[in-house]
């Protein structure tokens, strides 16, 4: 089957169930990158082991995202690093409504429960708001 083949036969709930599976694969590679830079220079630090699974997970998730959910093709370098930097700008201002959502369900009700909880419903609040603002700025749809 080729791509514009999948493309057509691919359903809302096929498009979520890949959304909700490329979001774990990038936050397993985040995870598993921290822990190697961890392992190899342990004296490096949080924040490059942090940065490094950072990237390798924005770049999994662009790379599946664009080609998996959206279905975009490349058309120039000029329009591949405008994508990148919106989906970059994006993903930050996600990142701050999760952030928020955990910080303040914990300070609400102080408990582990509470942090976590409010974390899941930023994030379903952030991935759902990435994907309409990805759809709509990143990978417009052609016209016909």
């Amino acid at each position: 089957m080729t791509g514009s083949q999948f493309q057509q036969r691919s359903t809302p709930t096929g498009v979520a169930v890949r959304y909700v599976c490329f979001a774990v694969l990038s936050t397993a590679a985040n995870f598993l990158v921290q822990a190697m830079v961890l392992q190899t220079a342990p004296r490096s630090g949080l924040m490059p082991s942090i940065l490094a699974g950072t990237a390798a997970g924005f770049a999994l998730k662009y790379v599946l995202d664009k080609n998996w959910i959206f279905f975009d093709r490349y058309s120039s370098h000029g329009d591949e690093m405008s994508k990148v930097a919106l989906y970059g700008l994006f993903s930050v201002l996600t990142t701050l409504i999760f952030w928020g959502f955990e910080i303040a369900f914990w300070t609400i009700w102080k408990t582990e429960l509470a942090k976590y909880t409010g974390g899941a419903v930023g994030l379903a609040i952030g991935y759902i708001l990435k994907y309409a603002l990805d759809r709509k700025f990143v990978f417009k749809p052609r016209e016909a």
